[in-house]
């Protein structure tokens, strides 16, 4: 049985708010009685992607745990890789893979440099096709990346969503294995369906927005910010199935 923790959007900055309720989701895991398979953080790590906000997000993401991250459309790639992954900096797709005897962990970087919409770039679906064909068809594949690549009935998500899906799925006709799609940037727990798997959204860290049917027309009523900080476990059975539960932690 595979078990990984799924959250996102963590908007670190310099204020106490984002690192305390970061730290609360952190800690939780640690004092989990089990080790997980992996850690998986789906993007906008950073609410300005500055140096001293990655320094800090690395030290709030150091775990027992395997830990991965993906940017997002408030991360910076260059220090993404320089203060947070201690790589030399670059602007190439941020593009990191996780294997294990039983499952494969492909983590796509679906940021746009200067733009709030996602697209994968033809270098990274290059990079996952080899992940996939360098991949058992007997072993499991989860794929992660921030932008959900199919509408989620919210118009302001939905307008910065990841544009291009069609090449996506197309590829992964391709590829059977692949067990489901994980993503961020939605600050809402989510599950639909893309290219015929599961699509897995996990709740914000920093905030939860408003559903169109909750809200009222002022924009600060469109977001949450007293609602707790969230996660998604998501549970790889021996037979193949995937099962997702939420959990909300207390700050």
């Amino acid at each position: 049985m595979i078990v990984i923790a799924h959250l996102s959007d963590t908007h670190i900055d310099s204020e106490p708010r984002s690192i305390e309720r970061t730290q609360a989701v952190m800690r939780y895991l640690e004092d989990l009685p089990y080790d997980l398979d992996a850690v998986l953080v789906t993007g906008d790590i950073t609410d300005h992607g500055l140096p001293s906000e990655y320094e800090q997000a690395r030290r709030l993401f150091s775990s027992r745990h395997p830990v991965m991250l993906c940017p997002g459309n408030h991360d910076s790639r260059d220090a993404f890789r320089t203060h947070l992954l201690a790589q030399e900096g670059a602007t190439a797709p941020v593009n990191q893979v996780l294997r294990s005897a039983d499952v494969v962990i492909a983590v796509c970087d679906s940021s746009v440099p200067g733009k709030d919409e996602g697209f994968l770039s033809d270098e990274t679906l290059a990079w996952l096709e080899d992940v996939l064909d360098r991949t058992s068809d007997r072993t499991p594949v989860l794929i992660g990346f921030h932008h959900p690549p199919a509408q989620l009935h919210v118009p302001f998500v939905d307008g910065i969503r990841q544009f291009g899906a069609e090449r996506l799925a197309a590829l992964a006709d391709r590829h059977r294995n692949i067990a489901a799609f994980l993503c961020g940037h939605a600050h809402t727990a989510a599950a639909t369906v893309f290219a015929g798997r599961p699509l897995l959204v996990a709740p914000g860290v920093v905030s939860t927005i408003r559903l169109p049917w909750e809200h009222g027309a002022h924009p600060r009523d469109h977001v949450h910010l007293d609602h707790a900080p969230a996660l998604a476990f998501h549970i790889l059975d021996d037979a193949g199935r995937l099962t997702t539960h939420f959990r909300q932690v207390r700050v």
